[in-house]
């Protein structure tokens, strides 16, 4: 009884001393231990966030974009890429990834938007040449006037 209950001890002070931010020793040759103790972060789960609102897309349908993102209060796209239609002079959609450009083509998280009348190609491509398809205030005024047609959502 006597052993575990040192051997308890033993790694008690072991694990305090593995994770310790300062060790002190005081004048009368006590020895004192200030441990780091912060809390991890969970992570944040992207797709089952954005599954929410694909799960809801009937309070988003035939309204503006703006209406969606507003409601995205945990994270907003990073990047707006068009999607490409047999005529090349319309976009029928837009797919907003969360990540950084150079995760956009590695299996990312898109949301999907279809557009209820499909936007002009030029328009779309001005902002792809201006902000290097960055997501930006520009792009969320542009878009935050255009009606979704539907909500998809994949990896």
């Amino acid at each position: 009884m006597i052993r575990s209950y040192q051997l308890s001890i033993i790694l008690i002070i072991s694990f305090a001393f593995s994770y310790a931010q300062e060790v002190v020793k005081s004048k009368n040759g006590e020895t004192y231990i200030i441990l780091n103790c912060h809390m991890k972060k969970p992570k944040f789960d992207t797709l089952a966030y954005l599954k929410q609102f694909e799960a809801n897309k009937a309070n988003y349908i035939n309204k503006p974009l703006s209406v969606l993102l507003n409601d995205m209060t945990q994270i907003q796209p990073k990047t707006a890429w068009p999607t490409t239609h047999r005529k090349k002079t319309i976009t029928p959609g837009t797919s907003f990834k969360f990540c950084n450009m150079e995760l956009s083509f590695h299996n990312s998280i898109t949301l999907l938007i279809e557009w209820q009348d499909p936007i002009p190609r030029d328009q779309t491509k001005y902002y792809e040449q201006k902000n290097d398809f960055y997501f930006t205030n520009e792009e969320r005024i542009f878009y935050g006037s255009k009606i979704i047609k539907d909500i998809i959502v994949y990896r």
